[in-house]
């Protein structure tokens, strides 16, 4: 384990481990060079579906390109890192047990879109203006009027 700090490989000393629901692993530790203290996090390596597009073409899930559209869905929103971070483990997580080796992009839209609705709802709107193609004013009050109901 290299130091993030000093770039020091002469080793590193667990302070503490903590496990996940997901089978993650966050170890705090220390570098025994400068003695500065960070985190890491292990989790096990599953293979998850190809995703086709809605043109026809085929990508690897990606979960950065993933967390990158819930970040902006909740920009400016009191929706913290770690919530951004579960949702998008829980979306990969389905996708995996699902175990399919090719997925709709619209499966992951649609997770996306009950995960955003359960975490905030104005980052859920957002997110639904691009995804659910609400073209116009009128589309967006239909959404909000639903969404509104639902309470």
């Amino acid at each position: 384990m290299r130091c993030p700090h000093c770039q020091s490989d002469k080793g590193t000393k667990v302070i503490d481990t903590t496990h996940d629901h997901r089978g993650g692993v966050r170890r705090r530790r220390e570098c025994k060079h400068c003695m500065m203290r960070f985190s890491t996090y292990e989790r096990a390596i599953l293979s998850t579906p190809m995703v086709i597009k809605e043109d026809g073409a085929r990508e690897d899930f990606d979960r950065e390109k993933l967390l990158r559209g819930l970040r902006v869905a909740c920009v400016k929103r009191p929706v913290s890192a770690q919530d951004l971070e579960r949702l998008a483990g829980e979306i990969e997580s389905n996708l995996q047990r699902m175990g399919k080796a090719e997925v709709p992009s619209g499966v992951i839209g649609d997770m996306v879109i009950a995960g955003l609705k359960e975490l905030d709802q104005v980052a859920y709107i957002r997110y639904a203006i691009v995804y659910l193609g609400l073209d116009d004013l009128h589309a967006v009050r239909q959404e909000l009027d639903r969404l509104m109901e639902s309470q």
